[in-house]
């Protein structure tokens, strides 16, 4: 199912089953044969990655998993975390159009839905002396999914209450995504970020964190251009970088 897109998914393989999108999307960079949009999708995943070196676990032909290749070569290196901006908020338009209006962004890129985990992104950038050469993008959004080894998981179909057609969805986040990344290519820094700020898990709100083995109470009051975490702890300001800081939820 192609999308209504300028170049997002329009080169577009399906895998029944491969290790990682994101490992096939490499190769294909390697070997020169992907185009600016090319998404790898895949039924199952025997070995995906999400963040931190966890490994990311879907029932198979039940969610969406993919990655995307992008060559955002106009992003200077120190403002990568803005292609995390325009992602997050490209796959919480989907979220929000299915009528999960609570939908929101964990720092740094996973997506959650009253306090469980919906699914996540994955970006593996590749850098030159100043500005991103290719990113690619990883995916993965718990659909249909009804059973979970982990209880913070959950899907759409629970929040729902009934079960989605994921080629539908996959082609729908296609064109919102693209949408967003027109807006970083075209300069929309500041809109990006209000608007990821608007989205951002307990984003002006106490709670607590644990920091250096530590539990401490603070509130989250931003994230940097660089894309660190700000934190008021005990009226001072903190920045934290990924692995860092852990929330506790």
């Amino acid at each position: 199912m192609m999308p209504d897109t300028l170049f997002m998914g329009q080169q577009q393989i399906f895998l029944p089953v491969c290790e990682s999108t994101n490992s096939e999307a490499q190769q294909l960079l390697n070997k020169n044969e992907a185009t600016e949009g090319c998404t790898i999708v895949t039924a199952k995943q025997t070995r995906g990655r999400g963040q931190r070196g966890n490994s990311w676990e879907a029932e198979p032909g039940k969610n969406i998993t993919l990655s995307v290749i992008l060559s955002p070569s106009f992003l200077p290196v120190r403002y990568q975390f803005h292609l995390n901006m325009a992602v997050s908020l490209g796959v919480l338009d989907l979220l929000h159009e299915q009528g999960l209006k609570q939908a929101q962004v964990k720092w740094p890129n996973d997506l959650y839905f009253e306090d469980k985990k919906l699914g996540g992104i994955l970006i593996e950038n590749t850098i030159n002396s100043y500005s991103l050469q290719h990113s690619i993008v990883g995916i993965g959004l718990n659909v249909n999914q009804l059973v979970f080894k982990n209880n913070t998981a959950t899907s759409l179909a629970l929040a729902l209450g009934h079960n989605l057609d994921v080629d539908v969805l996959i082609k729908r986040l296609l064109e919102l995504l693209e949408k967003r990344y027109l807006e970083l290519r075209s300069g929309k820094v500041a809109k990006l970020k209000y608007e990821y700020l608007q989205v951002l898990f307990r984003y002006q709100e106490q709670h607590f964190f644990m920091v250096d083995g530590h539990k401490v109470q603070g509130q989250i009051l931003g994230v940097a251009e660089d894309g660190r975490l700000a934190l008021e702890i005990n009226k001072g300001l903190r920045y934290f970088s990924f692995k860092e800081i852990a929330y506790i939820i």
